[in-house]
Parts: structure tokens; C-alpha cells; sequence
């Protein structure tokens, strides 16, 4: 097939990160081989970062060092330090990523810096991956609208593009973190960042808060976007974004486009595997 869009699974990461029940680290690792079975080419399996923050990633290493991985997939940890960045070799990760936020209320309330103090930390991370043929993925939150600051502005979000492309992300994750995207606001966005970045160096991350996900990934897909994040069972929320719902269902993204005549390559069938294993796991929403 010719219509080929990729999935790119953060469910065990970015999904679970809210999650106020503890997950073991044996039910993570056999939620990440569930979905190693589905034909994904990248999984987000993990985060380093404090576990005064987020506790319920303080077991990284163990998840990442006992899954069972497929030479085929690619598994990516974030990485929000000089910190997370030794950890993530140390757990042999495939491929990291680096986040800024789009607004300085979000970043202060997420990683308690500025915005150009969480460039500047990352600096040091980038090179060390360049050094190491690293594959380097970088994450925007907020690019549409701020639970603190409110809209948006598609420059700031073009800048923080543009630092990350100069420095060797190979592709810019946009994040409606609050899940207030709509096709107008993501047309806007989109317009003005193809206008200088070309759109296989960027991939949608949209959260399903307003039930609107599915028709963003759509808008995107006319702008030329080949790749987005999406989440087991609609996993997901940000524990620093007051009222973010979860990512957009990794399944009902896959039935969408499947239906639109997308190809993903999942199977269907595992899909649904992991996603009932999970949801008998995390608390009802």
C-alpha cells in the first residue's frame, strides 16, 4: 500500500505517568511486550525522570532492562536532563527524547525553568547523542493552547522547532496537551510551521479532552504529517495540565484510518489485547 501512516505508541509512558494507581513494573513490561506484538516500529516505553515528580516511572530502568525487545522496533525513553540522559544509556535505549513547552507558566509548572533554561539543559544532552548517533525525537507542549496562558501563538511554537531541528532532533512531536485543538487551530498551526519546516519533520500528539483528536490527525494527514502518537486504550493525561484527558486511542485512531484507507500496519487483534489488559489495570476516567 501507498497510504502509510505510522503510529507511534507512548501509552506506557506518557499514558501511564498520570495514572494514580500504581502499575507493577512486571504488568509495564507485559504491557510493552503486548504492544511489541502489534507491529509498531517506535513505543515510548518510559521516562527518567525524578520520582519525586512522577512516581509512577521511578521503576525505568527495571521496565526498560526487562521488556522483551524486538530488533524491528525502535523503544524511546524521554529523557528531561543530563540525569535522564545517563539513565537512558545506561538502560541501552534505542532512542531518546527532549521536551519544551511553547509557554513560560507551563514550563516553570512542568520542569520549574524558563523556556530558554530548558533549552540550554538540553545543550549538553544533544551533543552527547550526536556524539553517539543518537536518534534524538523532540516534544512541544501546548502548541495550541495553554492551561495557564490560553492561546497560542504558532511562532512560538516555530521557535522551538527551529532550535530543536539546529541541534539534531530528527523530527518535532507537536503536543495539544490539553486537548483543545481543533481543526481550525491545528490548520492554523500547521500552516504557518509547513511554511518553513518540512512536514516529514513533523508529527501530531493529540490528546482526546474534547473529542476532537481523531479530526486533528485527519487535518494534519492534508498538510502532509505521516506520523502521530497515540495511546493504548486512550491512556494519557499530564500531571502538570489541569483537566488533560488522555491521548487519542491508539485503536480507535487505527479503525479511523483504516476506514479512511491508511494503512498502519497494526494488527487489530493485539491491539485490542493490550488495551484490555491495561484497562482492567488503571483507574476508571
Amino acid at each position: 500500500m501507498t497510504k502509510q501512516i505510522e503510529l507511534i505508541e507512548v501509552g506506557p509512558r506518557d499514558g501511564l505517568q498520570n495514572e494514580p494507581s500504581p502499575i507493577t513494573t512486571e504488568d509495564k513490561v507485559t504491557l510493552v511486550n503486548l504492544l511489541s506484538e502489534a507491529g509498531f516500529s517506535t513505543i515510548e516505553v518510559t521516562s527518567f525522570v525524578s520520582p519525586k515528580w512522577v512516581p509512577q516511572l521511578a521503576d525505568a530502568h527495571q521496565v526498560m532492562t526487562q521488556i522483551n525487545r524486538k530488533k524491528a522496533i525502535r523503544y524511546i525513553v524521554l529523557t528531561p536532563n543530563q540525569r535522564g540522559y545517563d539513565g537512558a544509556i545506561a538502560a541501552d535505549a534505542d532512542e531518546i527524547a527532549i521536551f519544551a513547552a511553547a509557554t513560560e507558566t507551563f514550563s516553570q509548572k512542568n520542569i520549574n525553568c524558563s523556556i530558554e533554561e530548558s533549552l540550554a539543559r538540553f545543550e549538553p544532552v544533544l551533543a552527547q547523542a550526536r556524539a553517539r548517533n543518537l536518534p534524538v525525537r523532540g516534544y512541544i507542549s501546548c502548541v495550541v493552547g495553554c492551561p495557564y496562558e490560553g492561546d497560542v501563538a504558532p511562532e512560538a511554537v516555530t521557535y522551538i522547532a527551529d532550535w530543536m531541528l539546529a541541534r539534531g532532533c530528527y523530527e518535532i512531536s507537536l503536543g495539544d496537551t490539553i486537548g483543545c485543538g481543533t481543526p481550525q487551530t491545528i490548520s492554523a498551526l500547521l500552516d504557518r510551521l509547513t511554511a518553513d519546516i518540512p512536514a516529514k519533520l513533523l508529527a501530531g500528539h493529540y490528546h482526546d479532552t474534547n473529542g476532537r483528536a481523531i479530526e486533528n490527525v485527519m487535518t494534519s494527514i492534508n498538510f502532509g504529517l505521516r506520523r502521530f502518537d497515540s495511546a493504548i486504550a486512550g491512556l494519557g493525561g499530564c500531571p502538570f495540565a489541569p483537566g488533560a484527558k488522555g491521548n487519542v486511542s491508539t485503536n480507535a485512531l487505527h479503525n479511523a484510518l483504516s476506514e479512511a484507507g491508511w494503512h498502519t500496519g497494526l494488527d487489530a487483534d493485539r491491539l485490542s489485547d493490550a488495551a484490555e489488559f491495561i484497562s482492567r489495570l488503571v483507574t476508571p476516567r
